[in-house]
């Protein structure tokens, strides 16, 4: 085997050994949604906006009063609750807000206080 060929293969060799470290090593991050939600209290100018959110898990919605106002501008859907911990009650069920799309609650209504991704 010629000193070039050797060379070749050591690279190919090690290549690969480092993308499949590579690989490996990110599987064990957390996915994350692709996009930004962003959340606004009512009648509030401010705006709360989530980027890179990991896809699984309950989410807190950082509003002191909770949100009214959502944009879901990821490439995935999500569940708004009343609650803080994404549990559904008997007079408040989860609201689904496809990819790309907003929804704004009732002026008297609860506000959303936590969202989790679909598919999570």
């Amino acid at each position: 085997m010629s000193h070039h060929r050797r060379h070749r293969r050591i690279g190919v060799i090690t290549g690969s050994a480092l993308l499949l470290l590579t690989a490996t090593a990110c599987s064990g991050l957390g996915r994350t949604t692709v996009g930004t939600l962003a959340f606004r209290a009512h009648d509030s100018p401010v705006e709360l906006v989530y980027s890179n959110t990991l896809v699984q898990g309950c989410h807190r919605i950082a509003l002191p009063r909770g949100a009214a106002h959502v944009h879901n501008n990821t490439l995935v859907d999500i569940v708004l609750y009343r609650t803080e911990n994404c549990r559904k009650t008997d007079k408040a069920d989860g609201i689904y807000v496809a990819t790309s799309l907003s929804n704004v609650t009732a002026p008297h209504s609860l506000p959303w206080r936590s969202f989790t991704v679909v598919g999570s």
